[in-house]
């Protein structure tokens, strides 16, 4: 979910847009309620919550691989640290994984930015 919020994110900037803030504190705000649905208290969220903002910024620092072209490339180093279960580079998950990535940044860059987030719903790879 963070990477795919990442890359909305890195659309808007691109296109010299500012995302709405209201977006980003009712995804966390969704987020802290499945949590407290879950059980957990108020120390262990506000933890949690806390925790999950640190892995969203990581991600949204790192997930663009700095390159010399136009295309979004997605930074595999940051890839494997979150999904210790796709190994390697060479990975056949790795390579869909990236590739379902790459596809859906195409995607949304060619939506209008006030389409983007009703319309990637609909995203088929």
């Amino acid at each position: 979910m963070f990477i795919h919020f990442s890359i909305f994110l890195k659309i808007y900037k691109k296109k010299g847009e500012k995302f709405d803030q209201k977006t980003y504190d009712q995804l966390f705000h969704f987020i802290e309620n499945d949590l407290r649905e879950l059980g957990y208290g108020d120390v262990s969220v506000n933890k949690k919550m806390k925790d999950l903002n640190k892995i969203l910024y990581d991600i949204l620092i790192k997930i663009e691989k700095v390159d010399h072209n136009d295309r979004f490339t997605i930074n595999s180093s940051l890839i494997l640290e979150y999904f210790k279960e796709l190994k390697n580079e060479k990975s056949n998950n790795y390579m869909l994984f990236v590739s379902y990535f790459s596809n859906f940044y195409d995607f949304c860059f060619e939506l209008s930015l006030k389409n983007m987030l009703n319309s990637s719903i609909n995203f088929k790879n």
